[in-house]
């Protein structure tokens, strides 16, 4: 007899009964959403560590110039977005254990080798083209990072565990954002800025390498996890990886009704969560004024918020699901958070007091970290024989819509004034809520291909 979902006990098949070991699962699957946590603030910490060395190091007279360091930025992300799908194919064929070793290796190497070239005594004005080169891989490598991780979170996971994995995951992303200024600046300040790309990216790899030799890419697989946990996951079952799918499939992804909406859900969500990664401390320092070590202090104290919100939001979805369902669960979390973070945000940008503002927007991010599990748990559960190319699609989708903020804002803000381009970012949410009503995570038919 299958148990309820999400419990810690199964049925003895036979015999006078189980062993303790047998009647517990083991938690070989949440030692999986540590590492994935170590995989998502390690991949952040290396993406993000470069600005810093811009900030510091690269930009300045006789150095490089700003747009020319924008060019080494957007070459990470222009072709970071466009590999997403390729990458998303090849988790689903490789499985996400292969396809996150690859990704961090990669990944880890060329931030080495950004290190590496400034071994070389070349002036820092003759590195343009070798860096944007570097990046631009580093881009390639790095689109396994979130898909990949979402996989391995369906593969290992129960439904009603699966958001909490993902606000988990995501919260390491925060984390790692959060943390590179001061550490890797400390790295630089330590050791200078080529032995800090090294020691980051030369930990990266480090990491990956402990990860292909411990992990799994599902606990049927794992030989620390025993029968019980095997079952938790099975009651739920995800069709595997190993499965090839073709261009006609690709298509297909856009006549997942459930999937499209979600998509335009979390690229109306990123252009809201966008604005605060690329403008908030422009906004305390230019708009508010204040000085450079409370303008960064107030930047970090909202981005951890966000970590929080994610951890705690997956952790409540998951309760919920157990009370209501996982339809409504996912809804009511989601349309609760994106709400809550645009009303917090518009007050926020109404407060004069530079605390108030802080306090506000840290309770807008919380919010709206409260919803990421949920768009990174549903876009696997919508497609479940192609999870890794659903979990691309999404970032795909969410990054197109995030990619506008950086664009937008500004030019609202000049224009019609910075309270004007915040009010406009909460309209985004508020309207990445309301689609909400017409998303169903439950609602997936399972098409599979087991064919390589």
């Amino acid at each position: 007899m299958a148990q309820p979902e999400g419990r810690d006990s199964v049925l003895p098949a036979s015999g006078d009964g189980p062993s303790m070991s047998e009647q517990r699962p083991t938690n070989v699957r949440w030692m999986i959403v540590a590492m994935l946590m170590g995989f998502t603030f390690l991949g952040h910490f290396n993406r993000v560590g470069i600005t810093v060395a811009g900030k510091s190091k690269f930009i300045g007279p006789d150095l490089l110039t700003e747009v020319q360091m924008g060019q080494v930025y957007s070459a990470f992300l222009w072709v970071y977005t466009i590999s997403m799908l390729p990458g998303g194919w090849l988790i689903d064929l490789l499985g996400p254990k292969r396809a996150l070793t690859a990704m961090g290796i990669g990944m880890g190497f060329c931030v080495v080798m950004t290190g590496v070239l400034g071994e070389l005594g070349q002036p820092i004005a003759a590195l343009l083209l070798p860096m944007i080169l570097v990046r631009g891989i580093a881009g390639f490598f790095s689109t396994p990072l979130h898909p990949g991780a979402a996989r391995s979170v369906s593969l290992w996971l129960p439904m009603t565990s699966r958001s909490t994995a993902n606000g988990l995951v995501t919260a390491g992303a925060l984390i790692g954002i959060s943390v590179t200024a001061p550490g890797f600046g400390w790295l630089m300040d330590r050791f200078d800025w080529p032995a800090a790309f090294m020691i980051s990216g030369g930990t990266m790899i480090v990491f990956s390498l402990i990860w292909s030799l411990t992990a799994t890419d599902d606990a049927a697989s794992h030989p620390r996890a025993n029968a019980a946990e095997k079952q938790l996951v099975a009651e739920h079952k995800v069709p595997p990886s190993g499965t090839r799918a073709t261009f006609g499939e690709l298509i297909g992804l856009f006549r997942n009704r459930g999937l499209v909406v979600l998509a335009s859900s979390y690229a109306l969500y990123s252009y809201f969560q966008y604005l605060f990664f690329y403008w908030i401390d422009f906004y305390f320092g230019k708009t508010l004024n204040l000085p450079d070590n409370e303008s960064r202090r107030a930047t970090f104290i909202v981005m951890m918020s966000m970590a929080v919100g994610m951890a705690l939001g997956g952790l409540a979805t998951d309760r919920l699901s157990h009370r209501i369902g996982v339809r409504w669960s996912y809804r009511s979390i989601a349309m609760f958070g994106m709400t809550c973070s645009a009303v917090f945000a518009w007050f926020g940008v109404k407060a004069v007091d530079s605390t108030q503002v802080v306090i506000l927007f840290s309770l807008a991010l919380a919010a709206l970290g409260m919803c990421e599990g949920i768009f990174w748990t549903s876009a696997p559960a919508l497609e479940p024989g192609k999870g890794g190319l659903a979990g691309a699609f999404l970032n795909t989708i969410g990054n197109a819509g995030g990619s506008l903020a950086p664009i937008c804002t500004p030019w609202i803000g000049i224009n019609y004034g910075w309270s004007a381009a915040i009010t406009v970012a909460c309209c985004t949410s508020l309207m990445g809520a309301t689609l909400w009503f017409y998303i169903d995570p439950t609602a997936h038919p399972i098409r599979v291909r087991n064919s390589r």
